[in-house]
């Protein structure tokens, strides 16, 4: 198979089924991997061949690149990733989007649908732990990129697809995007203000679950490997995701059958447990229990509230909500945000404002977090993204890389991985094989 796509660009008897690099790598398991010193990231190690794009997948990568994992960006010759384009905002040339989910990881730009192409993804897929990829089901089979084809040259390859609806099923062809799955799913059903309109959430929130799920089962899949020995398909989609995170809406329907509805800010089922409109501003109280309940009248100067018999239980005030939280809400108007978290804190009662972004950058426990990570990109200059939202006692995020620029790291991946030489890698370039 290689033999006959780039005979013409490599020396005869270099050629296998397999690259002796490759045949000495895709071996390997995570305990033959050694790193002494005590900063020692989980996926030091681990080579992920990413052929995904937009957000789910390089979401899923990009975790996975904080982990400590090697991650390979394969991107189209000339645009790249398509959110290399959405913007504004820009920074310099570089989207703020695609700036926001792909550090730690190298880009490298292959043409696939060209033989030469394709053959070098097989190569790559040779020596990687992990392969990513976002296409519609059956479309990497027809350039022989498939998990059954690449799997019987690396049989330890943990294989993630992730699509819209599946690999399977009467929607399997359909592509996927966060609204329309958002909508589908039933997420947007839930999602808006009580008696108004449907409403997509802020961000993509279908999209950021499916890379959470990419991401643990990418994780799972590698411990399995370390059992067998050998890798698996992982089937990860944006339907599955969504709805499985319907969790108790759904299952309020499956069990009771109760068909769920918009409540704003609001709990259906505790109450008050809601954002409350301020004298500048919101501010979110959550009283998940009668003791709290009654704190809250005690802070809001409202205890006749408490001896009310239709608002002793949960269950009652969630029958009575309406005239409560009318009650609640006046009350509320009559101070500012601040003057309210002053009152409640050390209260025992969960509050917060709704913060807009400035608030949110400037919240001393966002800070403390790390969850504001500077780097220095090679374009743009010093840019500013929202850092790992997990911590470990073995390493600290530390000295991120930047987002690549387009195709940033093809020579060196060429040459260091597959031992390109430099003829073979300008004779690729002249066929516009990469970029």
């Amino acid at each position: 198979m290689f033999q006959s796509r780039l005979s013409v660009l490599r020396p005869a008897g270099l050629w296998s089924p397999l690259p002796p690099v490759a045949r000495a790598v895709a071996g390997r398991r995570l305990s033959d991997i050694r790193t002494a010193g005590a900063d020692l990231r989980p996926l030091a190690g681990v080579r992920v061949l990413d052929l995904t794009r937009v957000l789910a997948g390089p979401f899923a990568t990009m975790i996975l690149g904080d982990l400590g994992a090697e991650v390979i960006k394969v991107e189209r010759p000339g645009s790249g990733d398509d959110t290399r384009a959405w913007g504004p905002p820009f920074v310099a040339a570089e989207s703020a989007y695609f700036l926001s989910v792909n550090r730690n990881k190298k880009s490298i730009c292959v043409d696939l649908k060209q033989p030469r192409g394709a053959n070098i993804i097989q190569e790559l897929a040779g020596v990687c732990d992990v392969l990513v990829e976002n296409y519609l089901p059956g479309k990497l089979e027809q350039m022989g990129l498939g998990y059954d084809q690449l799997s019987r040259g690396n049989p330890h390859l943990v294989y993630c697809s992730i699509t819209g609806y599946g690999q399977t099923g009467p929607r399997c062809q359909s592509p996927g995007y966060d609204s329309i799955v958002s909508a589908v799913s039933g997420m947007m059903h839930i999602t808006g203000p009580e008696n108004g309109e449907p409403v997509r959430p802020g961000v993509a929130m279908t999209d950021l679950a499916t890379g959470l799920y990419a991401h643990g089962a990418i994780m799972a899949a590698l411990l399995q490997r370390e059992r067998t020995g050998r890798g698996a398909h992982i089937d990860c989609n944006l339907l599955s995701s969504q709805v499985s995170c319907l969790s108790h809406i759904a299952a309020n329907y499956l069990n009771a059958g109760q068909e769920a509805r918009r409540w704003g800010t609001a709990h259906e089922s505790i109450v008050p447990y809601q954002g409350f409109r301020t004298k500048d501003g919101h501010v979110v109280v959550g009283a998940g229990n009668d003791k709290q309940f009654i704190k809250v009248c005690q802070i809001l100067d409202l205890m006749e509230l408490t001896q009310e018999p239709q608002y002793k239980t949960n269950k009652l005030r969630v029958q009575n909500r309406k005239q409560l939280l009318r009650i609640l809400s006046h009350r509320f108007l009559q101070e500012t945000t601040v003057d309210w978290l002053r009152r409640f804190e050390g209260s025992g009662v969960p509050v917060g404002p709704i913060n807009s972004m400035q608030d949110v950058f400037s919240d001393p426990q966002v800070k403390h977090n790390g969850l504001i990570l500077q780097m220095e990109h090679p374009t743009a200059g010093r840019i500013t993204v929202p850092g790992p939202a997990v911590r470990f006692s073995s390493f600290i995020h530390d000295d991120p890389a930047p987002p690549p620029v387009t195709g940033q790291h093809t020579t060196q991946v060429l040459r260091d991985l597959l031992s390109y030489s430099d003829d073979i890698i300008t004779a690729l370039r002249e066929a516009k094989a990469v970029a």
